[in-house]
């Protein structure tokens, strides 16, 4: 059976159809001349192009069970971190974290003693009151959507989130207790805080069980499987994640029994001699919402400029790169060679290794005298082709994708990937400092728990880009 659906308009004399093509409009439907667009590459990331490659492990004749049997496959292009994510750049997610949660309670205890979006004026509130909700108006002056939100957020009368709610980050926060600006500002930080009874010597530290972070993903796959229309595929395959996003910092001690690790354990994270060096002791579902985070910070920039016409105000989603996505960006243009620099050694003409892992038994400094016994610092050894540092050693690299044995065999040549969901072990590549050579090898594959943290697991973000984008890529080596 065939519907018919007839709509009839009756068009004013202002020509309501005209949308930006004034005095052009003669009743056909012309589209907008395509242009070829080139996106604004991103801080930090180099552009890696589509092609094809022969994936999996070509160099080796295997008597024993393979689970990279080789195949040609086909990749589009992309983005993606030329180094490692560092400590200081998650710093950065675990300070937004923290803010935001220290700004929501200022802001709930402000409501709670009455201060409004508007109460106080603009720019004379004090104490704990100039911590309120703000009104989203460029004047300061509450809006009906305030008015709506107030009456209607969660704790109240209703059951809005109050995420929907504006936060004042103009002001800046008081962590020095000898600076709180009243009773309330300080009865409200000191719940952020480890209670007195779990603390050591005294110390006041941020609880860091309380930072939090929660973003939204949909199962698109999933969806498209099940056949959903866009009601059930909005409810169905939506999912609310909550993730704690401090690293473990105890993987120092942990994944080593019997080594005095402590020193890492206690400096590794926080101390600014390791600003610059690959974060560890993350989960796959930490570096998830790290991808999560570092999309809605630049979507929260971009909504405060001015559209331009033709021009989109959000970012194409940042993710962890796919297991097959993350061996063609690791070839670097190369064809068939072991490791990122070619090979077949592991030294250059020099004798110097060249990347960072275990290079004997009991040896964990890859040039005496000059090398590292844990990570290194981002970019110290060379880059491969496409300008991507430690895509072998240092540490090893969650992947989005699950890992299975027959994976290489059971998905499409055409970027091939399987559903997030689909195991909670996770592809780990690239080998690391405690490695042997054998793991530092493109083709060469590892796993591990989603929920597991690591000393020598860290991660790299990338991003999409639409085929055809005007992009100057890095030559290829030959």
């Amino acid at each position: 059976m065939v519907a018919v659906i007839i709509l009839s308009f009756t068009l004013s004399s202002c020509n309501m159809l005209r949308s930006g093509r004034k005095g052009k409009d003669d009743g056909q439907i012309v589209g907008q001349k395509s242009s070829t667009w080139t996106p604004q590459r991103p801080k930090g990331m180099v552009p890696i192009p589509s092609g094809s490659f022969v994936l999996g492990q070509t160099d080796y004749d295997f008597t024993f069970e393979n689970d990279a049997p080789v195949r040609t496959v086909s990749v589009s292009g992309f983005y993606m971190d030329d180094t490692e994510t560092t400590n200081s750049e998650y710093h950065v997610f675990v300070d937004y974290v923290r803010d935001s949660i220290a700004r929501t309670m200022l802001a709930e205890k402000a409501a709670e003693l009455g201060f409004d979006p508007t109460n106080g004026g603009s720019g004379d509130a004090t104490g704990i009151a100039a911590y309120r909700y703000i009104s989203g108006s460029e004047d300061g002056e509450k809006t009906p959507w305030d008015e709506y939100v107030e009456q209607n957020s969660t704790g109240r009368d209703g059951d809005l989130p109050i995420d929907q709610r504006k936060l004042n980050w103009d002001i800046e926060l008081a962590w020095d207790k000898y600076e709180y600006p009243d009773i309330d500002y300080a009865a409200t930080m000191d719940q952020l805080y480890y209670p007195p009874e779990e603390r050591f010597n005294g110390e006041r530290l941020i609880d860091v069980r309380k930072l939090k972070f929660k973003y939204v993903w949909v199962d698109q796959e999933g969806a498209a499987k099940e056949g959903s229309d866009g009601q059930s595929f909005r409810i169905d395959f939506r999912h609310e994640e909550e993730v704690s996003v401090y690293p473990d910092t105890t993987v120092w001690v942990r994944d080593f029994n019997y080594s005095h690790n402590d020193p890492m354990h206690e400096n590794y994270f926080w101390h600014e001699a390791y600003s610059d060096y690959p974060v560890v002791g993350v989960t796959w579902d930490q570096a998830m919402a790290y991808c999560a985070f570092k999309t809605k910070k630049q979507n929260d920039y971009l909504s405060t400029k001015k559209k331009k016409r033709g021009v989109s105000n959000k970012v194409i989603d940042y993710r962890l790169p796919t297991e097959i996505e993350w061996e063609y960006a690791a070839r670097g243009g190369l064809q068939d060679a072991p490791y990122p620099w070619g090979g077949p050694y592991l030294t250059d003409d020099r004798g110097c290794y060249l990347a960072n892992f275990k290079p004997k038994r009991g040896d964990y400094v890859e040039d005496q005298g000059k090398g590292y016994m844990y990570t290194a610092p981002v970019k110290t050894f060379h880059a491969n082709g496409y300008g991507l540092y430690d895509m072998a050693g240092n540490v090893a690299e969650w992947t989005s994708s699950p890992y299975d044995k027959a994976f290489y065999q059971m998905t499409s040549t055409l970027n091939p990937s399987i559903a997030r969901n689909r195991s909670d072990n996770k592809a780990v590549r690239g080998g690391s400092w405690k490695d042997i050579g054998y793991l530092l090898m493109v083709s060469a594959r590892d796993w591990e728990n989603k929920d597991s943290a690591r000393s020598y697991i860290g991660f790299r973000t990338v991003q999409s880009f639409p085929e055809g984008s005007k992009i100057k890529f890095k030559k290829k080596r030959n």
